[in-house]
């Protein structure tokens, strides 16, 4: 599947004209993608997020079956940057890529989810990937679009990214 597919899929619903017509303003922000390796699919999930300057909040809009309009809970009212949704790239060409650098840095582990965020940085657009692994690994990786490339490419264990604190408020 690849980005315009989704795109089409958003611009051709009702509910995505119906909150064009009541917000003139509002503007694209971001895209998350879910691919969900385990389920083959029944768990992917697609969102495509609208900032409302006026209100301060965003929109998002999830495409499975249908097309659903929710409030985004925002922590933070600085306003995003906009973001260009004439992409055409697909997911499974940014995976070969993913697969491609794993085999490279030579890291283990069968990918089981992978998370893509489409945002937009300092006037640049990138896709931000989190890649979660069966061996309890995490992959994090930046691609520019503009270059269809990876830029920075970790790997992490869940245990890297949790401090435990042994003993923490016990005397000796």
């Amino acid at each position: 599947m690849n980005f315009k597919s989704y795109y089409e899929k958003l611009v051709k619903s009702d509910e995505y004209r119906k909150f064009l017509k009541e917000n003139p303003k509002a503007y694209p922000c971001s895209c998350l993608f879910i691919l969900d390796k385990e389920t083959s699919g029944k768990g992917n999930s697609v969102h495509f997020d609208f900032w409302l300057p006026k209100e301060k909040k965003m929109n998002s809009f999830k495409i499975d079956g249908d097309v659903q309009l929710s409030e985004v809970e925002n922590f933070d009212s600085r306003p995003f940057e906009e973001i260009s949704l004439n992409h055409n790239f697909s997911f499974e060409d940014v995976e070969k890529m993913i697969f491609n650098k794993m085999s490279e840095e030579k890291v283990k582990g069968v990918i089981q989810k992978i998370l893509f965020s489409l945002q937009k940085l300092d006037g640049k657009e990138f896709l931000v990937l989190t890649a979660f692994l069966n061996n309890l690994g995490l992959l994090k990786a930046t691609i520019s679009l503009e270059k269809m490339e990876i830029i920075s490419f970790e790997k992490k264990s869940l245990f890297d990214m949790m401090k435990i604190f042994k003993g923490k408020g016990q005397k000796d």
